[in-house]
């Protein structure tokens, strides 16, 4: 499964982007698919998931109430909804798929098999 992540961008501190995440050759239903974060000199953070089979929306502390996951009707394209951005939120954005992960391993990087190229997303205060 190759993925292809894009919608990022510079933008202003408390403005909105909303980042997709498709599959180039194959379905995206029946994958769960999280979106991970890498901000200059740190490492690689979980920021949101989205079970496929529960439907569960899983969050990172920080963004819940800001950012929203989701997936269009047949769950070919993931989205990540980023409103009230903050500075702090700049990173390269990478979405990732894996199937059937317990959600004790919805947070680990390891558990996903493939990964998108990642999009930069810039706020500038």
């Amino acid at each position: 499964v190759q993925l292809q992540a894009s919608g990022g961008g510079l933008v202003q501190a408390g403005t909105s982007l909303r980042l997709s995440c498709a599959a180039s050759g194959r379905s995206l239903s029946s994958y769960d698919l999280a979106w991970f974060r890498q901000a200059p000199g740190k490492e690689r953070e979980f920021v949101a998931a989205d079970r496929w089979a529960s439907r569960t929306k899983i969050y990172t502390d920080s963004v819940k109430g800001r950012f929203t996951i989701s997936r269009d009707n047949a769950g070919n394209t993931r989205y990540l909804q980023m409103n009230s951005l903050k500075p702090e939120d700049t990173a390269i954005y990478y979405c990732a798929a894996a199937r059937g992960l317990i959600l004790s391993s919805i947070r680990d990087a390891q558990q996903y098999h493939y990964w998108g190229q990642g999009t930069q997303v810039t706020v500038s205060s």
